[in-house]
């Protein structure tokens, strides 16, 4: 069982992610923006984080660069979980560190098997 630290804004997307998570096996923790999940990331020593993208403030990419910055969570995978679908947000996504890029709607299977991957180191 790993800890799973997912980061969206969106209550319903929380939800949704959670029970997927937790319907793996996985315990969750939540964060609603870029600024709560670095704290939370800091704070909570996850084994993966799920990072929507789109979110006041400190975006999904910001609050990754901070958390692949931080010593104590470089080394914590990071799935965007996203509706930017372009190539390009993509490419960013990777550029940042992702270990994958799902896009929303989420695809159940996809992400766990995304999941599955990055906790496998």
């Amino acid at each position: 069982m790993a800890k799973v630290l997912i980061v969206d804004d969106s209550e319903s997307q929380l939800f949704a992610l959670s029970k997927i998570v937790e319907g793996a096996g996985h315990q969750v923790v939540t964060a609603v923006n870029g600024e709560e999940g670095v704290e939370k990331a800091i704070a909570e020593l996850p084994d993966l984080i799920l990072m929507d993208v789109v979110m006041p403030g400190l975006n999904g990419f910001q609050a990754t660069r901070k958390i692949s910055k931080e010593k104590t969570t470089a080394s914590i995978p990071v799935i965007f979980v996203t509706t930017k679908d372009q190539e390009t947000d993509r490419i960013w996504g990777m550029r940042q560190g992702a270990s994958a890029y799902i896009t929303k709607p989420v695809d159940k299977n996809a992400l766990l098997a995304a999941m599955n991957k990055a906790l496998e180191g």
